[in-house]
């Protein structure tokens, strides 16, 4: 009895094996629109950034002006190899639009359709209407503050919050001078002089580079967190003797009644939580200063109320708040230097594996940052928020 084989003659011979082949490098047009959004003076890209880029076959587009806030001329990003436009849609009308605040809704309206927008998000000032009109343009849309690296960490809000955090400390040190209305005290240790007191309310990114500026300058530094995993990670990376505690209202009202600045540096899901109430502020000292960084989701001093650059403080109980949104937009070149540093070697990567569409199929960093796909939303907490269809990007892209 002959014995059956599922398997024909050939089928059995040894097979050519096959293997996927990898897209061809990929050329990027990208367009950095000037930003138009009040007192946003940064640029995604440097013109070392820009260099690096038309070095390597791709194209940029900058609007004219676009790194003046950053204090980068149009010449050097003309000698860099950019194409300066004079005219706002040209940036907007490339392949890959680069930008730092959202686009207004007018600005979408320039967009061609199935672009690609890569900005922050700002998910608490926009409305239902404006992701709509991304849909309707089937535009793919990333917010940067959502990409995560390979560590599991947000690259450029580290990167941002490093900067605010030492920010906090020289703004402070500003407003405690006499011609700013301040108590005249002076960041340092001086001999024969006590130091100046602060008190940090977080053990995060913000809180850890404001307590080592503030160490740094001579200051002693009292730091505030209920992670007391954080506040250990905290001492032992600081390398400097440094009080932390767990927030209980008791100590805490001691701290900030014997303080000369107080940092608020702590972040919730949705809001930040307020840990210092209004009757804690009451007992502050006379001219004591507040710099509430965690003010661009709510704050966390009870008596905190947003301001602007241009109008930067208000005094409450004789205190005197700083409590400005986006505290890296002061310092515009640092923070355009930092954001380009992330973006430059990241959009470098995609051109070499063929672009963003097939990218996306294998970078898990870039699908998480991704909150619309060709029109389609993508993000679940926009969705649940605006009440608007949600696809899972992973079932969209294979």
């Amino acid at each position: 009895m002959s014995s059956f084989s599922p398997f024909s003659p050939e089928e059995l011979l040894p097979q050519t094996e096959m293997l996927e082949i990898k897209k061809r490098k990929g050329t990027l047009f990208i367009g950095l629109p000037k930003e138009s959004f009040l007192g946003e003076k940064r640029v995604c890209l440097t013109p070392d950034a820009v260099a690096a880029f038309t070095a390597n076959g791709h194209r940029i587009v900058i609007e004219t002006g676009a790194g003046d806030g950053a204090n980068f001329t149009d010449k050097e990003y003309s000698d860099a190899g950019a194409k300066i436009s004079y005219n706002s849609e040209e940036a907007f009308k490339c392949t890959i639009i680069l930008k730092v605040a959202p686009p207004s809704e007018k600005e979408i309206s320039y967009i061609n359709p199935q672009a690609i927008l890569v900005s922050s998000m700002q998910l608490k000032t926009q409305n239902k209407h404006y992701f709509e009109c991304l849909a309707k343009k089937r535009i793919t849309a990333i917010a940067f503050d959502f990409i995560k690296d390979e560590d599991d960490s947000y690259p450029i809000v580290k990167s941002l919050s490093e900067i605010a955090g030492t920010a906090s400390v020289l703004i402070a040190g500003e407003l405690m001078s006499g011609v700013n209305k301040g108590n005249g005290l002076l960041f340092g240790n001086i001999g024969g002089v006590p130091p100046t007191s602060v008190v940090i309310l977080g053990a995060g990114t913000v809180g850890e580079f404001a307590a080592r500026t503030a160490i740094g300058l001579g200051a002693r530094v009292k730091v505030f967190d209920n992670s007391i995993t954080k506040l250990r990670k905290l001492q032992h990376c600081l390398n400097a003797p440094i009080y932390t505690s767990t927030v209980q209202p008791k100590s805490l009202t001691k701290a900030l009644m014997r303080c000369d600045v107080a940092i608020g540096a702590i972040r919730g899901k949705n809001r930040s939580p307020i840990i210092a109430t209004e009757g804690m502020v009451e007992k502050m000292k006379e001219g004591a200063i507040i710099v509430d960084v965690s003010i661009d989701t709510g704050g966390c001093f009870e008596t905190s109320n947003v301001t602007t650059h241009t109008t930067p403080t208000f005094i409450k109980h004789g205190v005197i708040h700083y409590c400005v949104p986006n505290i890296p937009a002061r310092y515009a070149r640092t923070a355009s230097v930092s954001i380009s540093n992330i973006f430059t070697p990241y959009l470098l990567n995609i051109a070499e594996e063929g672009g963003f569409e097939n990218t996306a199929r294998f970078d898990k960093s870039l699908r998480n940052g991704m909150y619309f796909y060709h029109g389609v939303l993508t993000n679940k907490t926009i969705a649940d928020w605006f009440d608007l269809p949600y696809r899972d990007i992973n079932l969209l892209i294979l």
